[in-house]
C-alpha cells in the first residue's frame, strides 16, 4: 500500500475500523502480504478481544490500554483473547513495540485511538453486502445479534466519527 511506503517510524501503527462485514480482516490480511518493508507485522483483529455481543466499546479500550498505549510507550503490550463459546477470558498474547501493528475492529478509531497510530482506515460498504458476508463467515449465531451489534457501531459512528477521523477512506461493493 503506497500510503504506508513514507512513514518514517520502525513500528508504525495502522488501525482500520468500520462496520460489521465491510472488509476490515480482508484488507487487513492485504496489508500484512504487501507490507512495504521485510519482517513480520503483528495484526489482531479486536473479534478476539471484545467481551461478548455487548463488548464493542470495552474491547476498544481494553485494546487502547493493554495494546496501543504501551506500543506507543515502547513497552510490551498482553492482551487476552476473549472465549466466545465459554463467555471468558482465554489465553494471552504479548505485542512487540519494535514491530508494526494492524488492529482491524468494528469501533477501534475513537478519538482516544487515533492518537496512538499512524495510520487510520475506514473501511465502507452498502448494508446488504456487509450483512451478508457477515453471515455468510459467522452464521445463524450472528443472526441473531446483527441488530444488536449494528446498534453498538451506529453509536460509535455517532459518536467518535471515525470516518472523519481516518486517514483513509476504503469502500468494497
Amino acid at each position: 500500500m503506497r500510503e504506508l511506503r513514507g512513514l518514517d517510524t520502525l513500528s508504525p501503527v495502522v488501525l482500520i475500523d468500520g462496520r460489521s462485514g465491510a472488509g476490515k480482516s480482508r484488507l487487513a490480511a492485504n496489508l500484512v502480504r504487501q507490507w512495504p518493508a521485510a519482517g513480520p507485522v503483528q495484526l489482531i483483529a479486536l473479534d478476539s478481544i471484545y467481551p461478548g455481543w455487548d463488548g464493542l466499546a470495552s474491547g476498544v479500550e481494553i485494546s487502547r490500554q493493554d495494546v496501543l498505549v504501551p506500543h506507543a510507550r515502547g513497552l510490551i503490550g498482553v492482551w487476552r483473547r476473549h472465549d466466545w463459546e465459554t463467555d471468558a477470558p482465554a489465553e494471552a498474547y504479548a505485542v512487540a513495540p519494535w514491530l508494526p501493528l494492524i488492529m482491524e475492529g468494528a469501533g477501534i478509531i475513537t478519538p482516544q485511538t487515533r492518537r496512538l497510530c499512524d495510520v487510520a482506515i475506514w473501511v465502507e460498504a452498502p448494508e446488504e453486502s456487509r450483512k451478508r458476508r457477515a453471515l455468510l463467515r459467522d452464521g445463524d449465531s450472528y443472526r441473531l445479534q446483527w441488530d444488536r451489534w449494528a446498534a453498538q457501531e451506529r453509536e460509535h459512528i455517532r459518536v467518535d466519527d471515525p470516518a472523519g477521523q481516518a486517514t483513509l477512506s476504503v469502500s468494497f461493493p
